[in-house]
């Protein structure tokens, strides 16, 4: 098993750079973003049962196959910072001889680390240049020894792993697209994905029949669809969902709490908001308070959100609705400062609307995305034409989706988000509107 992590401005950029060095049987392991861009780990050969060998006894945490593949992603993570701290660690030692002029012949990396640093695919450089000096070689050879220890400590951590693949020869560059693979792109943009995402995953299909790139293509779109590991109603917490006007967020928040109470009681659930910017804004919450005998607080002039948040400490699970806001309207930084700034750990989860243009989700990430979104939930589902416009949101912000909702009965339209079914699902509406354009073009 080949493991690589990828970063990149932009996920379609990301996958490209997959393609080209992995070959379009890479398995994405785990996407999420980072400061600049996109990060992505792949793997070629990827086997459940070789990963759970090279996580030992950890992988008994995993319980289901994403979370498998996440947690092999963040070995990977581990060990590449183990890397990095002995390439840090290598680049001292030269710093130091430089500073000293120390005199020594040019001395091969490889001859101090064995061919461990090939393996892990380590592109420190080749050789130690050679520089003046009358540092003795006892401490030279000291410095090496240290650096062979921490070396070999990492062999532990690699465990069964086999080595990092280096870079292999890129395919099919400075061509056009195959008939195939333009077909492909058709497919996956009726599908509802992006022109860039759906060109980026139909490159990574360089030969074979169309149906096979599509179901490689709906795997690997399975694999970049993050979802929460957390159930809210046992993990318990504070929870607050943001989103534009007509999102679905308390209605969201009405369905999570229902399914609360009929789970575990009204004594240990509380609902909160800090909605005061609209008249009578309140009033649906409170409407979902009085009949699910849940008390229901107000942020205002006079009670700040800690100090509720602080009357609320006994309660397993707090929901707090906002105003949907944009960054034009007032009050929309000092709603978003509340929730950065509490003394308490806030989950801040985006709710968009699946019937949402794609340009429009991505626009309402930019506008919220300062309030350190721990992941999203998708609403309307039942009532969006086709479901890959929000697959391929998802998987381009890496936020992990929590909950989906797909109509407006209380909670028994409320579900906890899956990858594959939700695939399964964008793949059923797509023939579905097939059928309807075919019965349209018939009459």
């Amino acid at each position: 098993m080949k493991v690589k992590r990828f970063f990149a401005q932009s996920m379609a950029e990301a996958l490209k750079q997959v393609s080209h060095e992995m070959g379009p049987d890479a398995v994405i392991l785990s996407n999420r973003r980072v400061d600049g861009g996109v990060e992505i780990v792949t793997a070629l050969d990827y086997d459940e049962n070789m990963a759970r060998q090279s996580l030992g006894e950890k992988a008994s945490e995993a319980t289901s196959g994403a979370r498998l593949a996440e947690m092999q992603a963040d070995q990977h993570r581990r060990l590449e910072d183990e890397l990095n701290r002995s390439r840090s660690r290598i680049q001292e030692v030269r710093e130091k001889r430089a500073a000293t002029g120390a005199r020594y012949a040019q001395v091969s990396l490889h001859d101090v680390v064995g061919d461990e640093l090939d393996a892990l695919d380590v592109q420190a450089e080749n050789q130690m240049p050679a520089s003046s000096g009358q540092q003795s070689h006892t401490n030279y050879s000291d410095e090496l020894e240290a650096m062979k220890a921490e070396i070999s400590s990492l062999r532990e951590l690699v465990g069964g792993q086999t080595a990092v693949v280096g870079k292999v020869e890129a395919a099919n560059s400075g061509g056009a697209n195959s008939a195939v693979q333009q077909r492909l792109s058709e497919r996956l943009q009726e599908f509802g994905l992006g022109a860039e995402l759906a060109g980026s995953l139909s490159r990574q299909h360089r030969n074979g029949r169309l149906e096979d790139g599509w179901k490689a293509s709906l795997k690997m779109l399975a694999t970049g669809v993050r979802t929460g590991r957390e159930n809210w109603l046992e993990s318990g917490g504070v929870y607050a969902l943001v989103g534009p006007t007509g999102s679905g967020k308390t209605t969201t928040i009405g369905k999570i709490a229902a399914r609360y109470v009929l789970e575990h009681g009204a004594d240990s659930l509380a609902l909160v908001t800090t909605d005061r910017y609209r008249v009578a804004a309140h009033e649906q919450l409170f409407v979902f308070g009085r009949i699910l005998n849940v008390p229901v607080r107000v942020v205002d002039e006079s009670h700040s959100l800690d100090d509720i948040l602080d009357e609320l400490s006994d309660r397993h699970l707090v929901l707090i609705d906002t105003a949907g806001l944009t960054s034009a309207d007032r009050g929309y930084q000092e709603q978003l400062a509340e929730l950065v700034r509490s003394d308490h750990n806030i989950h801040t989860h985006l709710v968009v609307s699946a019937t949402s243009q794609p340009r429009i989700m991505k626009s309402v990430w930019h506008c919220y995305k300062m309030a350190n979104l721990a992941g999203c939930i998708v609403t309307k589902i039942d009532e969006a034409l086709t479901l890959g416009e929000s697959l391929g949101f998802v998987m381009e912000t890496g936020l992990p989706v929590a909950w989906y909702t797909n109509g407006q009965k209380i909670p028994e339209d409320l579900h906890r988000a899956e990858a594959m079914p939700l695939v399964r699902m964008a793949v059923e509406r797509l023939r579905i509107v097939h059928q309807s354009q075919a019965v349209a073009e018939g009459a």
